[in-house]
């Protein structure tokens, strides 16, 4: 049975009219597929955009938060959104960050990290970092409670969560109490037996996107043996002392076994984690065909676990 053949009827709709992206032969292109138009604001959350200090130079971060909130310190949860670490931006992510601050009742820091291939590893992780430390330096004034902090994020800003978690761990902070890296993007070297099913051109994220996504990210000319476990999260040597986990992939997803071999170590590692998977499913298809029953099934799974780990 090929790919399409096996994608639930609920979602087949989606790779009729997807084009693919072209990310060698027209990256800005690829980019603007990511860039729909500007959603209505929920009312019952606030969101502003700050300049900050990041890897190197200013920033963009999001923040929102509830509209009516008092003088509580609320959970907070960083945000990094997803594309390949070439595509993306926090514009796209608006609603479901305002679905997590309702969910959880926190405050959601979204973080515009450097892309590839422009900026290449370790930019958009120095990145990711820098926005989690100022989030907690900024604690009395976000008005955050520092002892209910997670992170978040997909597809590739999942592999930053994932890198993030090992960096917060290495450095010995900021704390973490949860991360969730969903269907994340972890492993450069494509030898895994869903990198080589997942070939369609229609498909949502593909093995030539991977490949391509990944030689840009990491750059020309890096042997595999010296690259990081910051760069490439599936090689650290170890996962003990990661925060508790919740993550989430489709059967038909490039990234199907990259993620459970991550899950089965975490859990080998002591580490709590919490995993789903969806047959029939394509990368990224919450977000492709957000109506089907399945995508509000996955996307509510997720953000009930993130209010779940920040709400104890």
């Amino acid at each position: 049975m090929n790919f399409e053949s096996r994608v639930l009827p609920e979602l087949k709709s989606a790779l009729a009219q997807f084009p693919g992206f072209q990310l060698e032969a027209n990256l800005e292109g690829s980019r603007s597929m990511l860039s729909g138009p500007p959603i209505e604001a929920s009312e019952h959350v606030s969101t502003t955009s700050r300049m900050i200090r990041g890897g190197a130079g200013e920033m963009l971060v999001k923040i929102y938060e509830p509209a009516n909130r008092t003088d509580a310190k609320l959970p907070a949860m960083l945000w990094t959104h997803g594309g390949g670490y070439v595509l993306g931006h926090p514009d796209m992510d608006d609603v479901l960050c305002e679905r997590f601050v309702q969910a959880a009742h926190c405050v959601v820091v979204s973080v515009d990290y450097r892309r590839a291939p422009e900026h290449p590893y370790p930019a958009a992780i120095e990145d990711c970092y820098a926005g989690l430390v100022w989030m907690t330096d900024e604690a009395e004034s976000l008005g955050i409670d520092v002892d209910r902090v997670a992170i978040a994020g997909a597809s590739g800003g999942g592999g930053l969560t994932a890198a993030l978690a090992l960096m917060a761990r290495d450095k010995g902070g900021p704390a973490l109490i949860f991360q969730m890296p969903l269907y994340p993007m972890i492993d450069n070297r494509n030898t895994t037996a869903s990198s080589y099913e997942i070939t369609a051109d229609n498909a949502t994220w593909n093995r030539t996107n991977n490949v391509e996504a990944w030689q840009m990210y990491l750059g020309a000319g890096v042997e595999d043996h010296e690259l990081s476990p910051y760069a490439v999260p599936s090689k650290a040597d170890s996962l003990a002392g990661l925060p508790p986990t919740y993550t989430c992939v489709g059967q038909l997803d490039l990234f199907r076994d990259e993620t459970i071999e991550y899950v089965t170590r975490l859990a080998q590692a002591g580490v709590d984690v919490e995993f789903q998977l969806y047959p029939g499913c394509f990368h990224c298809f919450e977000v492709f065909v957000p109506e089907a029953e399945v995508s509000q099934r996955a996307s509510q799974n997720y953000v009930d676990a993130m209010a779940r780990a920040l709400n104890p």
